[in-house]
């Protein structure tokens, strides 16, 4: 059909159903400023990229579309492509949930909106950084974080089968240093009221965090991953134990209260400034089965003269029926006491 004909034809369907050619979503949306991110958030289709343009962009950036697993929604830029929230503000509602008013703070912050891909671009200077919410098979690939008041990401409210890898975060916690986690997998107990969507559990369960590096100046644990979340990979990742604060018992790399993770070829280094306990510590919390089932192999740590061992398990009476495993292929210098308190698996 010649071009002629083609809007002659768009033409005689507009005036018959008031549908017009410009109707359809575009495949790939280009923003440049705050206004068109928001709008371009809020009107998001499975399928479609929405492209950042080098640039510093202030704002509240909320979405609450979802992908599909066949159409994920993918927001991409360069590093260069700084997202800043210079909230929070407005009264909070008693849960975070988007509410006419209120603005979270958060740098980028995905509600119920499962299958997006997040990609290359940089969040700074905002309350959180990264907050999925709900959000399943989320996907944070190459992206940056950096000066945040809390936690740098944060897979919340059953936020399951979510990946983050090759990415950075560091200085984290200037406001409150002991809640800067750098990444933060599901909800202590006491949130379950709000964040809690499977049987009350906040059941974050299965995400990877594969090949990033956490620190220097991440002042709680380079990675929290809390009671009721299960099944995850903590794989490839380069810890940079300076500056962690030791406030509110934030004085490891991993705090692990889930079950049945695997920690594989990840390289921790402790330097002072800061305080460090142990490399990787497990705990349990009452009421819940957690700190239990997790496997340690091929894992280097150097804590610097400052930690009693890499791998600290404080769960062992509590686990006797689902161990935790620490494999001899796990290395340790610089700990006072050695590698682990646990008994080496070959």
């Amino acid at each position: 059909m010649s071009s002629n004909k083609y809007w002659a034809f768009a033409a005689a369907v507009a005036l018959a159903t008031q549908w017009t050619p410009t109707a359809f979503a575009a495949d790939t949306v280009t923003v440049s400023t705050a206004a068109q991110l928001k709008a371009a958030l809020a009107a998001a289709v499975p399928g479609q990229t929405i492209s950042l343009a080098a640039g510093t962009y202030h704002g509240a950036f909320l979405t609450q579309k979802a992908g599909t697993s066949a159409k994920p929604i993918t927001l991409t830029g360069p590093a260069s492509a700084v997202l800043i929230n210079d909230g929070p503000a407005g009264d909070p509602p008693d849960c975070p949930a988007p509410a006419p008013g209120f603005d979270s703070g958060y740098g980028l912050w995905l509600v119920n909106a499962p299958y997006w891909n997040l990609t290359g671009f940089t969040v700074a200077q905002s309350k959180k950084g990264i907050v999925a919410d709900n959000s399943h098979h989320t996907v944070i690939d190459r992206v940056t974080v950096h000066h945040v008041d809390e936690e740098g990401v944060h897979f919340r409210k059953s936020s399951a089968d979510s990946i983050i890898r090759n990415s950075k975060v560091t200085d984290t916690g200037l406001v409150q240093t002991g809640y800067g986690e750098g990444v933060y997998i599901g909800s202590a107990e006491s949130n379950w009221e709000c964040h809690g969507n499977s049987g009350g559990i906040d059941k974050s369960d299965r995400v990877q965090v594969l090949n990033n590096t956490i620190g220097p100046n991440v002042t709680a644990e380079h990675i929290d991953i809390k009671e009721g979340t299960a099944g995850g990979v903590i794989r490839g990742n380069t810890f940079n134990g300076a500056g962690i604060s030791g406030e509110h018992s934030a004085d490891s790399w991993v705090d692990v209260k889930g079950s049945g993770y695997l920690f594989d070829g990840n390289t921790g280094t402790f330097r002072k400034p800061g305080t460090l306990a142990n490399g990787y510590e497990t705990h349990q919390i009452t009421g819940s089965a957690s700190g239990c089932g997790n496997t340690w192999k091929n894992n280097k740590s150097d804590v610097g003269g400052s930690g009693e061992y890499a791998i600290k398990i404080t769960t062992l009476s509590q686990c006797t029926s689902k161990p935790n495993v620490v494999h001899a292929s796990n290395t340790v210098t610089g700990a006072k006491k050695g590698l682990t308190n646990a008994k080496v698996t070959p």
